[in-house]
């Protein structure tokens, strides 16, 4: 078939075309087109310029740490620690203040509640009949009666200092106004 036609090789591609312009190839498998070797152009590889004494320099300082930036950073870095340590140190105090103050009013409260149980009981034990007949047959003691008893105002406190005996009669003064 297509000896038919006349064909002519293209040694560049290794294909034969006929003389209608198809191509024909031959074997089982397409073969790759060469491609034109990579060529680097001729232009020069520019080398880096070489940077000044002054200039290196500078970026030597800008890289490295001055002694006394690094002090800087050391005493800040301390000062965190300790705030860090303070605050924490605070923050246990307040919770063990807390759970204290938590048992100390529990504590409060039963004691609060032993106490009121016991005067419950303490005044309910007290007929005031029976202390009074007490008081007026064994103790000796007399009902207090119009004239026997003297308020004034105290503006020292709760207590009374007896400079003096008290009489038999048990009245240190009497008021002018009081009828014998």
């Amino acid at each position: 078939m297509a000896a038919r036609y006349g064909t002519y090789n293209n040694t560049r591609t290794g294909r034969r075309v006929n003389s209608q312009g198809q191509f024909y190839v031959y074997g089982n498998t397409v073969r790759r087109p060469e491609t034109a070797p990579f060529r680097e152009h001729e232009t020069r590889r520019r080398q880096p310029k070489k940077a000044s004494r002054q200039v290196k320099r500078n970026r030597n300082r800008a890289m490295s740490i001055s002694p006394a930036y690094a002090v800087f950073l050391a005493a800040a870095a301390i000062c965190a620690v300790l705030v860090c340590v303070l605050y924490l140190n605070l923050q246990s105090d307040v919770v063990c203040r807390s759970e204290n103050v938590t048992a100390l009013q529990e504590e409060l409260a039963n004691l609060t509640e032993a106490n009121d149980t016991r005067y419950n009981a303490a005044a309910d034990s007290v007929n005031l009949v029976t202390v009074r007949e007490k008081a007026t047959g064994e103790l000796g003691m007399v009902p207090s009666s119009e004239g026997t008893v003297i308020e004034y105002d105290s503006p020292d406190g709760d207590y009374v200092n007896q400079y003096s005996d008290i009489p038999e009669n048990g009245v240190l003064a009497r008021s002018s106004d009081v009828s014998k």
